[in-house]
């Protein structure tokens, strides 16, 4: 099989680029399938056992759902009502989360309406009950027994009772006061000592909720823009995008310690909580800024002599942006069908926390279990949510891989098919699919074993001893690197597959060849390569970040915004990196491309070159570079050594 044959013989196999179509993997593509149909197994039993209707319209202790009449559920009082008229769910005590059971400990009940407004006294629940029909006491105490039976001390909500609405779609009454939240949080964020911090910085993130919103839009255009960038003026983009980090980091670490100065001589006259956690924020801001810029401009001047080359590196990926201007919007397609599944996965992982028969509990309420093996249903959903996502990310890197390969090796662009991008998406579907399933469960099968180990470190947080912990992490870190090795070698792996036609195995092994042939090139183009999108990335983190830092300046008498830019700059790197990783994915099929362009073919007659002009004259200044170098005897030559020409012929 492929995974048995020799390197030798798979170098020795010739290459034909498009020439041939044939479907690969096909025992793989059933099986993912038939894991796809167990995936809508589970989702079929939980609505088929009530699951669905008892989470979109919510269900009280004693198993009723509201909305609607009930059956009796055997030696449980107060079940098999009919609540038709009662359509919400309300919680007692809203506030009282069990972290560990993963619930809210409170009795919950089916009203007809949420408070909305605070009732601070039983009268005022009296009240609220007689005016508008709603009963927030137990079903067994009547409207008029609320101040006079000694029961409702325990049937009726802790008061005051916070004002509360309807969650759409879901019919539970949830408080419109964001302190319950924060006590949420508070009990989940075991580092912070001091409740009010906390509360205060959730308060600066409701506060500041527009500019967020503002600033991660900004981060969006910015990424649109770089883009554009990349795609128009790509001789140039290296040097700009070198300029303006430098300028930007310096300039960004500048402003941080000029507000650092300027809030500590304001805060010399006016001294609140607010002003001085904004004054060590910033410090610790402006220190690590610092540091940053300084470690940039190392690495920056260590790698100047290789940014020449990168640069027609660069132009040859942004003449396939010109002539594939789909491929910009591949992270969209991408990030709309993860959202999509992660949305029916969410959807079905609570339909599973609803599921089950009712059970009483040792409170005398209702719990839905699953018994038998039925309740490993959570693992399998687990695997699942893993497995489709890596699917989805492999998908793009096959359509991605098939588009860029179809431009390289057609030889006059003006035959290339109308829409490359929709071309690699029909081969992938008739043809790649079960590869691509294939290299996703093997990325599963190493994500798996790490999360596994990650969640056993978290739980065993300060018991285990020093050797069992430093065990543990460094598995946690040999499987992470392990997964990065792969998933490189799987997109090397789907470029081979798109360019012969292959299964994943020899797919991979072909790829892993011309990897290790090239491996000096592949660490002194390529990473040089991704070193720049790293820096667009920066440039991108850093003008939102700036932005957000002047913007959040006039709040900071009354607003903690530590939080809130943090939110900000997670996001300005996540857009930056979804939009630049299809760069650097085009960056990366080409150069394997060229790779194999140069090895089987010479430009003699019968064995030309694809290479478009461009990259011939990548190619002969990049030798040029090296044979110079090598001259000079530096590591320069050394590490730049150009191939062997007998890796022209076959």
């Amino acid at each position: 099989m492929g995974c048995c044959s020799s390197a030798a013989q798979s170098s020795k196999r010739e290459w034909k680029p498009l020439e041939d179509h044939s479907c690969t993997d096909v025992p793989w593509l059933l099986l993912f399938i038939l894991f796809c149909i167990g995936m809508g197994f589970i989702c079929g039993f939980t609505i088929a056992t009530g699951a669905a209707a008892r989470l979109l319209s919510g269900y009280d202790s004693y198993g009723n759902i509201c909305g609607q009449k009930n059956v009796k559920v055997e030696g449980i009082v107060n079940s098999g009502l009919d609540l038709t008229q009662k359509k919400y769910v309300f919680f007692l005590d809203p506030c009282n989360i069990d972290l560990v059971h993963q619930k809210i400990k409170s009795l919950a009940l089916c009203v007809s309406a949420c408070p909305r407004k605070e009732l601070k006294t039983l009268a005022d629940v009296q009240k609220f009950a007689e005016t508008n029909g709603s009963t927030l006491c137990s079903y067994e105490l009547l409207p008029s027994e609320y101040t006079t039976d000694p029961r409702a001390a325990k049937l009726c909500p802790k008061y005051p009772v916070p004002e509360s609405a309807p969650i759409p779609f879901f019919h539970r009454c949830a408080p419109v006061n964001i302190s319950c939240y924060a006590k949420f949080a508070e009990a989940l964020i075991t580092f912070v000592s001091d409740s009010s911090v906390l509360h205060r910085l959730i308060s600066g993130v409701m506060t500041s909720k527009e500019i967020i919103l503002g600033l991660c839009l900004l981060s969006l255009v910015l990424s649109m823009i770089l883009m554009v960038i990349i795609r128009y003026i790509s001789r140039v983009l290296v040097w700009i995008l070198t300029v303006l980090v430098i300028l930007g980091s310096l300039g960004g670490t500048g402003v941080l310690w000029w507000l650092y100065a300027k809030e500590r001589m304001s805060a010399s006259t006016v001294e609140t909580q607010i002003a001085k956690e904004n004054l060590q924020a910033l410090l610790i801001y402006a220190i690590s800024a610092t540091v940053f810029t300084v470690i940039l401009l190392l690495i920056m001047l260590i790698m100047r002599k290789r940014v020449a080359l990168t640069i027609a590196l660069f132009h040859v990926a942004g003449k396939v942006f010109i002539h594939l201007p789909l491929l910009v919007f591949q992270p969209f397609w991408t990030f709309f069908v993860l959202i999509l599944f992660w949305t029916y996965w969410t959807t079905v992982l609570l339909f599973l926390g609803t599921t089950g028969n009712p059970v009483p509990n040792e409170e005398g309420f209702v719990e839905f279990r699953v018994a038998g093996p039925l309740k490993y249903m959570w693992w399998y959903h687990l695997v699942g949510l893993i497995w489709i996502s890596e699917f989805i990310l492999a998908c793009q890197q096959m359509t991605v891989a098939g588009a860029v390969v179809t431009y390289y090796f057609t030889r006059e662009k003006r035959n290339l098919p109308f829409t490359p991008i929709l071309a690699s998406v029909n081969r992938l579907v008739c043809y790649h699919l079960g590869t691509v399933a294939k290299g996703s469960f093997i990325i599963t099968l190493v994500k798996i074993p790490r999360m596994i180990l990650m969640y056993i470190h978290t739980q065993l947080k300060g018991k285990e001893n020093a050797c069992a912990r430093c065990m543990l992490k460094a598995c946690i870190c040999c499987l992470w690197c392990l997964e990065k090795c792969l998933t490189y070698l799987n997109q090397n792996a789907y470029t081979a597959t798109a360019i012969n036609s292959t299964n994943f195995c020899t797919s991979a092994k072909d790829a892993f060849v011309i990897l290790v042939e090239n491996a000096l090139r592949v660490a002194a183009i390529n990473t040089v390569g991704d070193f720049m999108l790293f820096l667009g990335k920066v440039l991108i983190v850093c003008s939102t970040g700036l932005a957000g830092i002047m913007l959040l300046n006039y709040q900071r008498d009354y607003t903690t915004w530590v939080l809130p830019l943090i939110i900000v700059c997670l996001f300005a790197f996540l857009v930056a990196h979804c939009f630049l990783s299809i760069y650097e994915m085009v960056v990366d099929v080409l150069f394997l491309c060229f790779a194999i362009d140069t090895k089987y073919n010479d430009g003699s007659p019968g064995r030309e070159f694809y290479m478009d002009k461009v990259l011939m004259e990548f190619v002969e200044n990049s030798r040029k570079s090296m044979r110079e170098a090598g001259r000079g005897g530096g590591a320069e030559g050394r590490e730049l050594k150009p191939m062997a020409s007998g890796a022209s012929s076959s």
